[in-house]
């Protein structure tokens, strides 16, 4: 796939952004940088709704402050504490992560995404996420809403349709990414896709993107 026009790359950014300033979500993770609230947040995120996370991330940082309190931890205890989040795997993966910090990383997690994808269960979307909402970093996230908003207006229902495998829109995340701009605008995109362009109902008819949009014009009077 070839890479949007530039035009099209700033008319998507200055709109998405915009929307973000006003309305995006004020969620507890989005006041730390620090990089293992951010860890924990974005694991406990992972295929749970933000109503649900939320008391359960601000009971788990009470009961485990730091990545070497985590570590210290027995994972029972570690997977009561998550009940009932559900997706029980995830705990056990958290703990193994803190225990492996701070066995190599003298109880911080690193900084590249090279090293961030050594450690279990972490993998190019969080890796990504800890990059970008902790250290800065102009890196790329790609989760399910962001694919959906991606696919929705740079390419449409029928190129979508011929996308075979992640590459084409994980190149098309990355190209997106405005320098300096990385935690802005992908915490934007994610809140976009999980609240404004749905799965069901998305709100096309008020939506910024419209006018460039590859889907709306197929959209049928979806509001």
């Amino acid at each position: 796939m070839k890479p949007p026009a530039a035009s099209l790359v700033r008319r998507f950014r200055r709109s998405l952004l915009a929307w973000y300033g006003t309305h995006g979500r004020d969620l507890p993770w989005r006041r730390t940088r620090a990089p293992y609230r951010v860890l924990v947040s974005e694991i406990m995120l992972q295929q749970t709704q933000v109503d649900r996370v939320v008391p359960k991330y601000l009971q788990f940082l009470r009961h485990y402050p730091t990545l070497r309190s985590l570590a210290r931890a027995r994972v029972d205890e570690v997977r009561r504490l998550w009940y009932p989040l559900g997706y029980n795997i995830r705990p056990v993966r958290l703990h193994a992560i803190a225990r492996e910090a701070v066995a190599r990383y003298g109880g911080r997690l690193p900084d590249t995404a090279e090293d961030l994808r050594r450690l279990p269960g972490v993998g190019r979307y969080t890796a990504g996420a800890i990059l970008s909402f902790a250290y800065g970093r102009d890196a790329a996230v790609l989760d399910t809403n962001v694919r959906r908003v991606l696919g929705r207006v740079f390419l449409g229902p029928r190129r979508l349709a011929r996308v075979r495998g992640e590459k084409t829109l994980w190149d098309l995340a990355e190209a997106l990414v405005p320098r300096g701009r990385a935690y802005d605008f992908n915490q934007a995109l994610m809140d976009f896709g999980a609240t404004w362009c749905t799965p069901r109902k998305p709100k096309c008819l008020p939506c910024p993107m419209k006018s460039f949009c590859a889907t709306y014009p197929n959209a049928n009077g979806r509001a």
